[in-house]
């Protein structure tokens, strides 16, 4: 059975089979690239009609990739999916700290998710920097929290949490109420390829 071989153009062809199902959403350039990257690392074009980028998105995680931001993770499958080679030409690194043994006790003493422990260590790094959640609802929340209560500004979330406790209920608060740009995909759907994809997608769109 022949089939095609080269990864670029395994690529291609991917974005062109992914493409007509984006033809009647009407979305500019940059946006159609993130729709595409997120529906072929989910293998779901269904996506198409839940994702949701912030009109401001995308420019403003270019603008922070291109200042060199880093990208903080509630879980290690995100942090390994993101292409930390690219990253580092822009002076950037990615973060977790959810296996962090002081984070771990933390958690413990508190009585709650490692993911948001980490993410309260993480603190004022958080500001003008990429917070990438594909796992943990709990990190969406305490993120969200921690914007409206410790005037944190992260410069985008990308808040793609999976599953059936909290995901659906975190990311329609991200879409709905936050005051800093976002991507997401409503429901129950996403995960850490997802969000890894989706800071990819932006990532790739910057020029040296």
């Amino acid at each position: 059975m022949p089939y095609i071989k080269d990864p670029m153009a395994i690529e291609t062809r991917s974005m062109e089979i992914i493409a007509p199902y984006l033809a009647d959403f009407h979305l500019d350039e940059q946006t159609i690239k993130v729709y595409s990257r997120i529906i072929h690392a989910a293998g779901d074009p269904d996506y198409a009609n839940i994702i949701k980028v912030h009109p401001e998105a995308i420019a403003a995680g270019i603008a922070a990739l291109k200042a060199g931001c880093n990208i903080f993770c509630d879980v290690e499958m995100v942090r390994t999916g993101i292409n930390k080679r690219r990253l580092a030409e822009f002076g950037g690194q990615a973060f977790c700290l959810v296996a962090d043994e002081t984070v771990a006790k933390e958690a413990k003493a508190a009585g709650i998710t490692r993911s948001m422990a980490a993410m309260r260590k993480f603190g004022t790094q958080l500001n003008g920097a990429i917070v990438a959640i594909g796992n943990a609802p709990t990190a969406l929340f305490e993120v969200l929290t921690m914007i409206k209560e410790d005037n944190i500004k992260p410069a985008l979330i990308i808040g793609v949490p999976v599953g059936f406790v909290g995901a659906a209920e975190s990311k329609e608060l991200l879409h709905t109420t936050a005051t800093v740009p976002y991507i997401t995909v409503l429901g129950n759907k996403g995960g850490s390829p997802i969000a890894a994809a989706s800071v990819n997608a932006v990532m790739y769109m910057l020029g040296r």
